[in-house]
C-alpha cells in the first residue's frame, strides 16, 4: 500500500519532493499559497530576478561596444514590456509546474497549512473554507521570509524589498541598497543599468562578506565605477518620507551621522526561516535558538512521521540545496538507506561579473591555492572582460581538490565542473589533464591545476618539484 504523503510549500524544495515521491508511486498532496508550484524562487526570486539581470547585462554590453568601435545609441526602455517579459518568464515556468504535478496526478492544494496533530493538517482555502487532510508522512518546505529591521520600515511606497523592486514600479533617479549582500547587489546592478544613481551601505567592512575577498574585489573594482557610493562600515538610523523622497541618516564608519536624500530605498538585509502560523505546537517538531526547524541528515524532524528541508532547516539558503533536500527526504521516507552529506554546495551570485564558490573557501581554512588571472585568459580578452580569477584550493598532502572559487562573466555555469572535482574526489592532476576546448573561459579552471605544478602556458611561474 503507498503511503499518503503531504508537502507543505510549493517551492524548489516542495516541488521537487513532490514531484519525485509521486515518480515513487506515492498519494501525494501538494499545499500552497499560489495557484501553481515554484514558490518564491520562481515568482518573487531566483527567476524574475535573472531574466532581469539578462537585461541589465545587454544594457552594459551596447555602453561598452562603444570601445569596440559600434553605438547603438541612447537605449530606449518600455518600462511596462519589460515588466511583461519578467511577468511572462515567471507565468511559463509556474503554468508547466503546474501542467508537471497534472501529469504526475499529484492532488495540489491551495491554501494555508496548519498542523492539527502529527498525522493531520487543516488547510484554509481563500474562500475562508477549511479541508482537513490526513497523511502518513508530511514534508515541510515554506521556505523563509524576508527580514527586516523594524525600527526602519515606514509606510512608504518608495520603500523596497527584494519583492516589490522586481515589480520595477520605475525608473528611480536615486536608489539607495540597505545590505552589501547578493540580493541587493543584483537588484542594484539592474537598477544601475537601467539608469540609477545606485548607493549601498553596508555593516560590514566589505561586500559579500562570505565570499573570498581576491573574488570579490574584482566586482567592487567594476560596480564602483557604475555605482554612485559604496558606504562599508556604516549602518541607516533612520528613513523618514520627505517632500522629494527619503531621507535617510546614516552613521559611518567613523561615527559620524551623514544625511542623504534618495528617490528609492531598497531594504536587502537577507531572509528568515518562515515558521509562523504551522502549527509546530501541535507536534514533536522543535525549532533551535537560530528560528530553524531541527532535522538529522536525513531530514527529519523530533516528529517522526515530519521531515523538513530547504531554507527552513538552515544555511545555505539556496533553492538547488533545498530541491536536493527534497529528494533525500523522499528516498529516507521511502525507505532507502540515505544522508544529505554533500562535499560542495554552490553558490553563485549574479551580478557582473559574477561571483561563484563551493567546497571550502580561502576564508575557512589554509590550504594550497593555484590562482589563474584572467588577464591570461585569450578568451576573456576576446570578450573584453579580463576582470576575473579562477581558484583552486587544494589539499597539499593528497592533491585533492577540496574548493573552487570563480569570479568573471559565465562563473555560475562553469562552477558545477569545480562541484562535480569535489564530490568525486578528484586530485588537481585529473584537472590539469582533461583537456578543455581552446579559447573558452572554462579553460581557466584547467590551467589554474596546471599552474599548480608550475606547467601553465599562459604564465610563467618556477616549476614546482
Amino acid at each position: 500500500m503507498s503511503q499518503n504523503i503531504v508537502v507543505i510549500g510549493g517551492g524548489p524544495g516542495g516541488y521537487a519532493a513532490a514531484f519525485y515521491a509521486a515518480d515513487l508511486g506515492m498519494n501525494v498532496k501538494l499545499i500552497d499559497l499560489e495557484k501553481n508550484p515554484g514558490g518564491v524562487c520562481l515568482y518573487r526570486g531566483c527567476i524574475p530576478s535573472k531574466a532581469l539581470l539578462h537585461v541589465a547585462k545587454l544594457l552594459n554590453e551596447t555602453k561598452e561596444a562603444k570601445e569596440w568601435g559600434i553605438d547603438f545609441g541612447e537605449p530606449q526602455i518600455d518600462l511596462d514590456k519589460l515588466r511583461g517579459f519578467k511577468n511572462k518568464v515567471v507565468s511559463k515556468l509556474t503554468g508547466g509546474l503546474g501542467i508537471l504535478s497534472k501529469q504526475r496526478k499529484i492532488n495540489f492544494v491551495q491554501g494555508r497549512a496548519k498542523f492539527v496533530s502529527s498525522t493531520s493538517v487543516q488547510v484554509t482555502k481563500e474562500d475562508g473554507s477549511t479541508e482537513l487532510i490526513s497523511y502518513d508522512k508530511a514534508i515541510i518546505a515554506t521556505g523563509s521570509v524576508i527580514a527586516t529591521i523594524p525600527s526602519l520600515q515606514i509606510e512608504s511606497k518608495r520603500l523596497l524589498n527584494s519583492t516589490s523592486a522586481l515589480d520595477l514600479p520605475a525608473i528611480p533617479t536615486s536608489l539607495l541598497v540597505v545590505g552589501g549582500g547578493y540580493i541587493g547587489l543584483e537588484l542594484g546592478s539592474v537598477y544601475s543599468a537601467l539608469g540609477t544613481q545606485v548607493s549601498v551601505v553596508e555593516f560590514m567592512d566589505r561586500l559579500l562578506p562570505g565570499a573570498d575577498q581576491d573574488l570579490v574585489s574584482h566586482l567592487q573594482k567594476r560596480i564602483s565605477a557604475s555605482f554612485d557610493k559604496i558606504m562599508l562600515q556604516s549602518k541607516v538610523v533612520e528613513i523618514k518620507e520627505v517632500a522629494d523622497g527619503l531621507l535617510v541618516r546614516i552613521e559611518n564608519k567613523d561615527k559620524q551621522i551623514e544625511e542623504h536624500v534618495f528617490d528609492y530605498v531598497l531594504m536587502s538585509i537577507g531572509r528568515k526561516p518562515h515558521t509562523a502560523g504551522l502549527g509546530l505546537e501541535n507536534t514533536k517538531v522543535q525549532i533551535n535558538e537560530r528560528g530553524w526547524i531541527v532535522a538529522d541528515n536525513t531530514l527529519k524532524t523530533n516528529d517522526d512521521n515530519i521531515y523538513a528541508i530547504g531554507d527552513i532547516v538552515g544555511e545555505p539558503m539556496l533553492a538547488h540545496k533545498a530541491s536536493h533536500e527534497g529528494r533525500v527526504a523522499v528516498d529516507a521516507i521511502s525507505g532507502k538507506k540515505v544522508a544529505f552529506e554533500p562535499l560542495a554546495i554552490p553558490a553563485v551570485v549574479f551580478t557582473d561579473p559574477e561571483i561563484a564558490w563551493a567546497g571550502i573557501t580561502e576564508n575557512q581554512a589554509k590550504f594550497e591555492l593555484a590562482k589563474f588571472p584572467w588577464a591570461a585568459s585569450g578568451r576573456a580578452t576576446t570578450l573584453d572582460r579580463n576582470d576575473g580569477l579562477t581558484k583552486l584550493i587544494i589539499d597539499p598532502e593528497t592533491e585533492r581538490i577540496l574548493g573552487i572559487g570563480i569570479c568573471g562573466p559565465g562563473a555560475g555555469e562553469m562552477i558545477a565542473e569545480g562541484v562535480l572535482a569535489i564530490e568525486m574526489g578528484a586530485t588537481v592532476k585529473d584537472l590539469a589533464l582533461t583537456i578543455h576546448p581552446h579559447p573558452t573561459l572554462s579553460e581557466t579552471v584547467m590551467e589554474a591545476a596546471e599552474l599548480f605544478y608550475g606547467h601553465s602556458s599562459h604564465i610563467y611561474k618556477p616549476v614546482k618539484h
